[in-house]
This record gives C-alpha cells, sequence and structure tokens, in this order.
C-alpha cells in the first residue's frame, strides 16, 4: 500500500457546515476509489506566510490515507485545482519515517525527549502494576471495596494542559513553537503575557518573528481559555492577520 497526505488550504469566509462539506466531499472520493482513510486533521484558522487572493489566514486541513497504485491522486488535485473553495493544496507521498512521524505526532511523542518519552512509558506501566489483580485471589477485587490507604489515589485534574496556539490568529507553527519553549503552553498561560511579553518572547526565540503584532493575543486566548469559541471566530473575522484592522503597521 501507499501512503499519502494531501493538505489543502480553505477559504476563511466558508461556514463551518460548509468546510465540513468540502472535507467530506474528498474524503468521499478518495474512499470511492478504494482509498482508505487513515486520518482527518483540522489544524483550524492560521496566518498564511503571504496574501493568498488578499486573504492573510486560511483553514487548513490534512487528509491522511492509503491506496494500491495513487492513481486516484492526479484526479483528486484536479478537482482541487477547480474548487473555488481551495485556495492552496498539496500532495505528499509518505515514506515509512513520514508515516511513523505522523503517527508519532498524534501520539504526542514530537517535541519530546526520548528520555521524556521513556518515563512516559515506565509511568503508564507501573500504573498498570498497582491495580493488576493477584493471580492468587479467589475472586476479583473491587477497587470500589478497597480501604481508603488501598485504593490508588486519583489523579489530580491536569490545569495546564498544552494546547493548539495556532488557533490563534496570528500565531503560526513557528511562533507557536518558540511560545511554548517559553513555557506558554495554554490559553491561561497567554492570556497573562502582555503584548511587550509576548514580544520579547518572539524576537528572542527566532530573529524571524520579531514582526509579528502580538497585540490581540491575549484577548483572543481570553476568549478561547473561556471556552468562547464563537465570539472568538466573529471577532477574527474582523481581524487581520492577527492584528485589529484599524491598527498601524
Amino acid at each position: 500500500m501507499l501512503n499519502y497526505e494531501v493538505t489543502f488550504i480553505a477559504d476563511p469566509v466558508l461556514s463551518g457546515d460548509e468546510i465540513k462539506k468540502t472535507v467530506k466531499a474528498y474524503s468521499d472520493m478518495l474512499t470511492k476509489e478504494g482509498c482508505t482513510i487513515t486520518h482527518l486533521d483540522n489544524m483550524g484558522l492560521r496566518q498564511l506566510t503571504y496574501p493568498i487572493n488578499k486573504k492573510n489566514s486560511g483553514i487548513y486541513h490534512c487528509i491522511e490515507f492509503q491506496t494500491d497504485s495513487g492513481a486516484i491522486v492526479p484526479s483528486m488535485e484536479l478537482a482541487l485545482r477547480r474548487d473555488e473553495r481551495i485556495m492552496r493544496f498539496l500532495t505528499v507521498r509518505l515514506d515509512k519515517y513520514g508515516v511513523k512521524y505522523n503517527a508519532d505526532k498524534r501520539a504526542g511523542k514530537i517535541g519530546k525527549s526520548k528520555k521524556t518519552v521513556e518515563r512516559e512509558e515506565e509511568k503508564k506501566k507501573e500504573a498498570a502494576k498497582e491495580i493488576q489483580v493477584p493471580k492468587n485471589a479467589d475472586k476479583p477485587i473491587s477497587l470500589a471495596t478497597k480501604s481508603s490507604e488501598e485504593a490508588p489515589k486519583a489523579a489530580a485534574p491536569a490545569t495546564n494542559d498544552a494546547v493548539d496556539l495556532t488557533k490563534i490568529e496570528g500565531i503560526g507553527p513557528k511562533a507557536a513553537e518558540v511560545l511554548t519553549a517559553a513555557g506558554i503552553v495554554s490559553y491561561t498561560d497567554l492570556k497573562s503575557k502582555s503584548a511587550d511579553e509576548i514580544k520579547n518572547i518572539l524576537s528572542t526565540g527566532s530573529s524571524s518573528l520579531s514582526h509579528l503584532d502580538p497585540s490581540t493575543w491575549a484577548k483572543q486566548a481570553e476568549y478561547a481559555a473561556n471556552g468562547e469559541w464563537d465570539a472568538l471566530k466573529k471577532w477574527q473575522d474582523e481581524l487581520d492577520g492577527g492584528k485589529a484592522a484599524d491598527s498601524e503597521e
């Protein structure tokens, strides 16, 4: 089997339902031709490196699939090229290393050191041992009937889980990487930073990011942290590449 992934950028003016219909149309096309969809990735609204059709952002989607011959690729690309909803697209054939990279990325292993991954695997094994039923037990031990001293303690809820910072308009993959490295791994972290603090982090992390304007990022992050996604989307529609429309260059 051959492995491919096609990444396309949809027009940001499309509604959520229109985006879903677009993704389904190409997923159905691949399935109808005998392909197997291995993963659908909605990467959300992202800032473009350069304007396309006078737009500074687009909605990114990626479809990873398997096929016997790859004969469907030219037909799919022709349909994408004719589709007015699609601003850009790129089809890539994946070798075994690319397939493994995507699988590791989905498993959260990318960006972590080998020791960190091994340590997490060891913790999972230890946790499994703690709740394992003894082989010589006459009947299974119910955790509900064990004493408070014997029962395993419930894990404390995560308060700072990593999130997709690229959902904030103006933050691309490189900027998100720099912010994460600086300890900004949640919308709560981001909303607590001033524009000057964020600007300093970006400039220190990479000189290529010094031109970015983070003046709206904290407010966007506040919407995201509160789960106010509709309000965030409405405001982002009024922004220009993550900047307020009336802000100066």
